[in-house]
């Protein structure tokens, strides 16, 4: 809406607010860089908004009801045409989500590896869902999204999911070394995994954004691989029995010769 639409339509389209319809997205660009003076900008509680002029932040205003004017909000003044008699706001705004953003999905192949436990090598598939909360909704615009407006959750964190699976890599194979198990059995490790996964993601603070947590994932692979992951499990539980009952066999056999020493002692 352009100023004269604004003249036009009258108070009706004073309101500047994020739309019912787009609640959702993590950076919602208002479609109008004239906001006319006294116009009622309406921040929800789980945002912020955000103002540009050329490329520049000029100012953040947080969740609440205000009237736009340059008395009650000095940064304003920054944003006053004169085309208009001083009536108008050239700005874009940026409404930026601080809240919790949750069931971001992420998943793909995690590529080859070598599978700790019985040394084959395998392709696994991991998919999930994990938690990013926007810490610095400034940082964020200007260091990572920028300024076209996308409408899309998927495509802004793209780059973030794509380097969350980077560490996811490296994170599964050492904890299933550690724990004795082959990736096969990674299942029972799920709540260990996820806080791994968490405590090893990438460090992106710099662009204002940190990943809070990992829900539920599962890791899977091909037909090939599990059938194959399976056999090798069966072979290496199969060599553990026999070494136990060898063990348990000499063992017995200790305890009855000791007996026999003790009664010929006697």
């Amino acid at each position: 809406m352009g100023v004269f639409d604004f003249v036009k339509n009258g108070v009706r389209e004073m309101m500047v607010a994020r739309p019912d319809n787009l609640k959702q997205l993590i950076v919602y660009k208002h479609p109008d860089q004239n906001i006319p003076m006294y116009s009622q900008l309406t921040v929800d509680s789980d945002e912020c908004a955000v103002f540009f002029k050329d490329g520049r932040v000029v100012g953040v205003l947080p969740p609440g009801r205000v009237t736009l004017q340059s008395q009650n909000i000095p940064f304003l003044n920054n944003l006053i045409t004169s085309f208009t008699g001083g009536q108008v706001f050239i700005t874009e705004i940026y409404f930026v989500k601080t809240a919790p953003v949750r069931s971001v999905p992420f998943g793909g192949p995690i590529g080859d590896m070598l599978d700790p436990l019985t040394g084959l090598q395998v392709t696994p598939r991991i998919f999930g869902e994990m938690s990013v909360v926007v810490v610095d909704p400034v940082k964020f615009i200007v260091g990572y999204s920028g300024q076209a407006a996308t409408g899309d959750n998927d495509y802004v964190l793209n780059w973030i999911k794509g380097l969350f699976m980077n560490g996811v890599k490296t994170t599964l194979g050492e904890l299933c070394e550690n724990e004795g198990k082959s990736l096969l059995q990674a299942v029972s490790l799920t709540s260990k995994l996820a806080a791994a996964f968490v405590a090893h993601a990438p460090d992106v603070n710099d662009i204002g954004i940190r990943i809070l947590q990992v829900g539920s994932f599962n890791v899977n692979f091909s037909d090939e691989d599990r059938e194959a992951l399976k056999a090798a499990n069966a072979e290496i539980a199969k060599a553990q029995r026999e070494v136990k009952i060898k063990q348990i066999g000499v063992a017995g056999a200790a305890a009855q010769a000791q007996q026999a020493q003790f009664q010929l002692d006697q």
